[in-house]
């Protein structure tokens, strides 16, 4: 069975059909990058699979459990998988140790008198164990989102999401968060990012979707995609993002 099971799935806000039937499975391990232009629903699918927004038709399975907003044990459901989004959200109150370790306090993973070793091991992972101490305002923005995704580890979770997570970086600032989500992928945990880096999605990840319109238009291994699109528009799209 998929780690995750997406069938047929549709949203609409209003009169607008954002996802158009989206069918994907992702098996343990697998690196999915998702692809497209603005608004061909890529977030909107990213959202609805933890459960941030409900959808309309269809269905959603996380290790064979259906998610829906309104699950008993959505909140534990959400234990499990990470997502990070374009905005780093630290609370600007707290240090680095706090938060990375509140969530793993507040749900019981952790004891407070284990939290700092916790803290410790999961910003080592991203390269930041040495500002464990000071607060996020004191931070870049590839540093504070290093730490989001800290955060996210400090949860042990089955899957991670990333919502566009180098966006809202300066360009100098991207390739130390690529560099983290790389390493993660080498250690074998299962992702799923909607991204605009295409040399990213091309050399790291294990398959490529490529959404147009609010369906999944083509998908498959990165070299074999980028090198022999079948479409018109995964074409056109691969052109305009310099990777032709």
């Amino acid at each position: 069975m998929a780690l995750l099971e997406i069938a047929d799935v549709r949203k609409k806000f209003g009169a607008l059909e954002v996802l158009k039937g989206i069918s994907l499975s992702v098996e343990e391990g697998e690196i999915i990058a998702i692809v497209g232009r603005s608004g061909s629903g890529k977030s909107t699918l990213l959202r609805c699979v933890n459960a941030l927004e409900s959808i309309d038709e269809g269905t959603i399975l996380f290790d064979g459990l259906p998610v829906r907003r309104d699950m008993k044990n959505l909140r534990l459901l959400r234990q499990r998988m990470g997502i990070v989004f374009q905005s780093f959200n630290l609370f600007p109150h707290m240090n680095v140790e706090r938060n990375v370790t509140l969530a793993p306090i507040l749900t019981g993973k952790v004891e407070k008198s284990g939290a700092r070793e916790l803290a410790l091991e999961v910003l080592n992972r991203v390269g930041l164990s040495e500002k464990i101490d000071v607060y996020p305002g004191q931070l870049s923005g590839g540093q504070q989102q290093r730490v989001a995704i800290a955060r996210c580890l400090a949860m042990s979770p089955e899957l991670m999401l990333f919502d566009e997570a180098t966006s809202a970086l300066d360009p100098e600032l991207v390739g130390e968060v690529l560099h983290v989500i790389e390493d993660m992928a080498r250690n074998g945990l299962t992702m799923i990012l909607v991204t605009h880096e295409m040399g990213f999605a091309r050399n790291v990840s294990t398959r490529v979707v490529f959404m147009n319109e609010g369906m999944v238009w083509e998908q498959g291994p990165p070299a074999e995609l980028f090198a022999n699109p079948k479409t018109p528009e995964f074409a056109s799209f691969i052109r305009s993002s310099g990777q032709s």
